[in-house]
């Protein structure tokens, strides 16, 4: 029910899916603030993808930078907040709702000359 309102629009709270994607772009910009030592970075770009499916609602985040560091903890922290933001949405109405599987999918660099 919860997954049918979300693809619907009709959660009390409003926009689930549009207010977790700012959260996880935000949250992506303050990653080195969130997590000790961790560097920051010039991110170029950072977006945040949802998949709703009958059983739950898959999160994806794609991440750039031309730093010499990697992005992946920009990334994962986005879909994280992203998730922890339709948790906090929906809580009222579903008590059963489970964040789980959170993983880096693939992670490439780019050389430049």
């Amino acid at each position: 029910e919860t997954v049918e309102l979300i693809r619907s629009n009709l959660m009390e709270k409003g926009d689930v899916l549009s207010v977790a994607r700012i959260a996880g772009i935000s949250a992506a910009k303050k990653t080195s603030e969130l997590i000790p030592l961790c560097h920051n970075i010039a991110i170029d770009q950072v977006t945040v993808d949802f998949a709703v499916k009958d059983d739950g609602i898959e999160i994806k985040s794609s991440a750039l930078c031309t730093d010499k560091t990697g992005i992946e903890m920009e990334a994962l922290t986005a879909v994280s907040l992203a998730a922890l933001t339709i948790y906090d949405m929906c809580k009222a109405g579903d008590k059963s709702m489970v964040i789980s599987n959170i993983r880096l999918l693939a992670k490439t660099k780019e050389e430049t000359t």
